[in-house]
């Protein structure tokens, strides 16, 4: 079970640090999105900052410091629950489906991380 986590775990954190400097690059689709959702433009650097810390602790939590780890994936859970919302708020379906995914990731790596 403890390979499967670590699979997962890496794909999250991989994931995660992408967007994450996606964000801070404020590619041409994180903008669109971002408006799209009524998502501040201001808001995207923290935003990029809150994923770059999740993939960050996935990571010391793989590299032995399973609470770091354990409240990452709690943090990102969080964070892409807010995300969806912040989606269906805005009616923005047809973009909903990047969040849903790295809500899936990040529940994944909690699940698997604890048991």
């Amino acid at each position: 079970m403890y390979e499967a986590y670590q699979i997962v775990a890496v794909l999250t954190i991989l994931a995660n640090a992408v967007i994450a400097i996606l964000d801070f690059c404020k590619a041409n689709f994180v903008l669109q999105n971002s408006a799209a959702v009524d998502v501040p433009e201001s808001w995207i650097p923290w935003l990029a900052a809150l994923k770059a810390a999740g993939a960050t602790g996935l990571l010391l939590g793989l590299l032995g410091v399973p609470y770091v780890g354990t409240a990452a994936a709690v943090g990102l859970v969080v964070f892409f629950i807010g995300a969806v919302l912040t989606h269906i708020r805005a009616k923005a379906i047809s973009t909903i489906g990047a969040p849903v995914a790295y809500l899936a990731l990040a529940v994944a790596t909690l699940t698997l991380g604890l048991v």
